[in-house]
């Protein structure tokens, strides 16, 4: 779903084939990619990130709205930092599933929580009853970030991907 959302620090857009080489840096870190689906492996090169991104924007319009994957850039420089999406959980797909991403050396500086409420606040006014976060349960960074965005703990679950995973909810306040 085309999105663009500016918050004091950050602009969450469309996806863009010239986001490659900085996404690399993201999807490419080993520090991102182990904590990320079960299918998902880091991203080698630069051909395999434009390959990627190339799926993520053409299986955009295609998408059950609100879903969708945006880039995290800072509104300063234009400094891609970050990824962030809403799909739905497999294996039902019935479960909207917030996620994010940010390039390892901007971890800490709040970028995934700001953005993703931004992300958050919008699809809550596009008339979604609840998103949901899931972690592995040693990924205190997902887990950290879930509870700064207020959603609540629902318990471990290993419904979603095959794997044990902690599973966060919010609602609409």
């Amino acid at each position: 779903m085309s999105l663009e959302l500016r918050t004091d620090r950050l602009l969450i857009r469309e996806w863009a084939l010239d986001d490659a080489e900085a996404a690399l840096h993201i999807y490419g870190a080993e520090d991102v990619a182990r904590w990320l689906t079960p299918e998902w492996h880091p991203v080698t090169d630069i051909g395999a990130m434009r390959s990627v991104l190339h799926a993520w924007i053409e299986a955009g319009p295609n998408l059950i709205p609100p879903a969708g994957r945006w880039a995290i850039v800072r509104a300063s420089d234009g400094e891609l930092v970050g990824g962030l999406s809403l799909k739905l959980l497999p294996p039902f797909e019935e479960d909207f599933e917030l996620s994010w991403a940010v390039r390892p050396d901007l971890w800490g500086q709040g970028y995934a929580t700001e953005a993703s409420k931004a992300v958050t606040d919008w699809a809550f006014g596009q008339g979604i009853e609840e998103l949901f976060a899931v972690a592995r349960p040693r990924n205190e960074r997902a887990i950290s970030v879930a509870r700064r965005l207020g959603m609540e703990w629902v318990g471990e679950t290993e419904k979603y991907y095959g794997m044990r995973l902690q599973v966060f909810r919010m609602r609409p306040a």
